[in-house]
């Protein structure tokens, strides 16, 4: 093997260590797991850092700066439509600016120029949208995402400070990220981990984050942890710790068709066809009271049938509206 072939493979072998180990090594290190002398390894770092975006911290350690690390991939055809289909979804449910998705969104939009111009044209403006200046400018929350993210990574804890509802005084948390969950229904974005602080597992809303700090300390997420598992239940980001409760709805003729062409929830059992050509759909969901958004989206062509606490609020409401457009009446 020649010299500059076995540059490479240290380079490869430099590369893979540091990403397995994101509290970084000195060179000593990295020699001795190598195996060969640490004046070789001190002169490979020097090209080594042109070539990848490193960190020199002050004890000697170096280590990959995540954030800047540029990940390899190649997709086909199919692939790089699945993923525009992705972002477009993000583009259009997501209200806040994010110029990460913007350019991972373009770059494939150059990747696809020579394969399939139209696509890519269309791929490429999908990334303009994103960066309109109509969509909501919030460098907090972005600053809170990044560094979520970074967290995520290397797993690594996080002091959180963070707002439950608008006009509840901000709480401290000792945090440590398991899973990050966009939530297309509140156009908002979630993160799900550990409170040190409340001994306890929480998920909050990142928009109503003010402040993230990442810390030194590391930590493990559990093995146990399967975030489909965790929101198999949901209808969309809201769990309990109690049994899921099942939803009954009553769907008129005329929105039928609707019903049986997607699968709303993944607990949802066999649509069951009246005579006269209502639907009956039911699912166990771990908040009922969270599909509210949904049901109100059918209007008068659904009904409630259970559970009773649920029909009981969509009656109010509906006794509500009826109030509110009797007195207009009289206007």
């Amino acid at each position: 093997m020649s010299r500059a072939q076995n540059k490479t493979d240290r380079w490869m072998k430099i590369e893979a260590l540091l990403l397995s180990h994101p509290e970084g090594l000195t060179q000593a290190e990295i020699a001795r797991r190598l195996d060969v002398h640490r004046s070789i390894i001190n002169r490979d770092m020097y090209d080594f850092g042109k070539q990848f975006p490193i960190i020199n911290h002050e004890d000697g350690r170096i280590s990959i700066d995540r954030s800047a690390y540029l990940i390899k991939v190649t997709f086909s055809l199919h692939e790089a439509m699945a993923v525009h289909l992705a972002a477009r979804l993000l583009a259009t449910r997501m209200d806040r600016q994010n110029p990460h998705a913007a350019s991972a969104l373009r770059k494939l939009g150059v990747s696809l120029e020579r394969l399939a111009p139209r696509i890519s044209t269309h791929v490429k403006q999908s990334a303009d949208v994103m960066d309109e200046a109509d969509q909501r400018q919030d460098p907090v929350y972005l600053q809170s995402l990044e560094k979520l993210t970074l967290a995520w990574a290397e797993q690594r804890k996080v002091q959180v400070w963070h707002r439950k509802q608008p006009k509840e005084a901000v709480q401290s948390h000792i945090f440590c990220v398991y899973f990050i969950e966009p939530y297309a229904v509140g156009q908002s974005t979630h993160v799900i981990g550990f409170s040190e602080t409340r001994n306890a597992q929480r998920t909050m809303k990142i928009e109503r984050i003010e402040r993230v700090e990442v810390l030194k300390d590391t930590y493990l997420i559990p093995e146990d942890f399967d975030p489909t598992t965790f929101l198999a239940d949901a209808w969309g980001i809201w769990y309990t710790n109690t049994e899921p409760v099942e939803v009954v709805l009553k769907f008129h003729p005329r929105v039928a068709y609707r019903i049986h062409e997607s699968r709303w929830h993944r607990s949802e059992q066999p649509i069951e066809e009246l005579d006269n050509g209502y639907v009956i759909w039911r699912a166990k969901i771990a908040e009922p009271k969270e599909m509210l958004n949904w049901i109100r989206g059918w209007g008068s062509d659904v009904e409630v049938l259970a559970p009773e606490s649920l029909r009981e609020v969509c009656k109010d409401e509906a006794q509500k509206l009826m109030a509110i457009y009797e007195n207009r009446k009289g206007d």
